[in-house]
């Protein structure tokens, strides 16, 4: 008796906080569990097995029982995906994804690591410090998806937290990072629980006297309007968006619009908008993590004139050009971390826009050490 109680597998919810454990212990980023396959894990950005032994569609059953509260499940069975945030066992947190592949339901826990960073320790550039001492405007973190940009806004939140006596209200699809109130009172709103839609909630946020409104993301025409809002009313309103550089940022920004609008709004985010930061994560040279190269906008008069006369193409150049006010490209940042040795230069020169200026600028900086 005792024998085959031992031979038992343990319930899927157990087993699921056993994976989540072990993600945390070996510094994983993302934990992939689908019926009928082994569970996976994302290490330093290259996906592995975790387990031989296959995750079966009772267990998927068990656990999403156990994770999905009734509305849910039944935003699940409508749409074939929900989001969800999920504390584990030992207080670690977890945006989960669950989502329908050829009719069975699957899922992905991403870890979102419980003590915050500092700039320094994520080697983020210093200059990104400043966002947090914006007054006011709209400030846009964009790259493609697991680029860290949750992590980075929640770095530039903790600033504030730690240094500014603000009301900071998030509105997340789930709420990602937890803040405790440090200077700064801090109000979390989530999807589904709290708030319907992320546009109704920046209105609504508008009447809660907040300082600072961290948007999720700006995924809809409504929301986007909303956030222009919001910052034209003097509040410091931070968000993310899906695009690969910063220009692109703001061409997906406006291209939102119907075409009868965006004269307009080319017109208003010109005039609030102060920053977009786009970044990627690359394998860092020791094998030892990913590393950040960021690509940094900030809006100058001259570069406010060129979105209001829809000149995005010449950004470009003034972000070349704009490293005394805190500015740089993607390959002026690739450059600096391959001449410092924490990324490896050949995979740097691939990811690089030209790889010719990639190649001169390398050779400018070691020229200059």
């Amino acid at each position: 008796m005792h024998a085959l109680a031992r031979n038992t597998p343990p319930a899927a919810p157990a087993r699921f906080d056993g994976f989540l454990r072990r993600v945390v212990l070996d510094r994983a980023s993302d934990l992939h569990l689908s019926c009928r396959r082994p569970p996976a894990w994302r290490l330093d950005g290259r996906l592995a097995a975790m387990s031989e032994e296959p995750w079966r569609d009772e267990d998927m059953r068990d656990l999403l029982d156990a994770l999905l509260a009734p509305g849910q499940r039944a935003d699940f069975e409508r749409r074939g995906t929900v989001d969800l945030g999920h504390t584990s066992p030992d207080g670690e947190r977890f945006r989960i994804n669950v989502f329908r592949a050829l009719g069975q339901p699957a899922l992905v826990a991403r870890h979102l690591p419980s003590r915050f960073h500092s700039f320094a320790e994520l080697r983020l550039p210093e200059g990104l410090r400043d966002l947090a001492r914006l007054p006011s405007g709209l400030a846009l973190v964009t790259g493609a998806a697991g680029s860290g940009k949750s992590t980075t806004l929640a770095t530039i939140v903790n600033e504030i937290n730690a240094t500014a006596p603000a009301h900071i209200l998030t509105i997340e699809d789930p709420v990602e990072f937890v803040h405790a109130p440090k200077q700064s009172l801090i109000t979390h709103r989530e999807l589904h629980t709290d708030v319907a839609d992320f546009a109704d909630a920046i209105i609504s946020a508008l009447r809660e006297d907040p300082d600072v409104i961290l948007v999720g993301e700006l995924r809809d025409t409504d929301t986007m309007r909303a956030a222009l809002t919001a910052a034209e009313t003097g509040h410091l309103v931070l968000s993310t968006l899906h695009t690969a550089d910063a220009v692109g940022a703001i061409e997906r920004f406006i291209g939102a619009f119907p075409g009868g609008e965006q004269a307009v709004v080319r017109h208003r985010l010109s005039l609030v908008l102060k920053a977009v930061v786009a970044q990627q994560l690359l394998p860092s040279a020791d094998g030892g993590g990913r590393i950040a190269a960021v690509e940094i906008l900030r809006v100058t008069m001259a570069v406010a004139n060129l979105i209001a006369s829809g000149r995005t193409a010449q950004i470009y150049s003034a972000i070349e050009s704009g490293r005394e006010t805190g500015m740089q490209t993607f390959d002026q940042a690739l450059a600096a971390l391959a001449r410092d040795r924490l990324i490896d230069a050949d995979a740097a020169r691939h990811l690089a826009r030209e790889a010719g200026n990639f190649d001169r600028l390398l050779r400018q900086g070691k020229k200059n050490d």
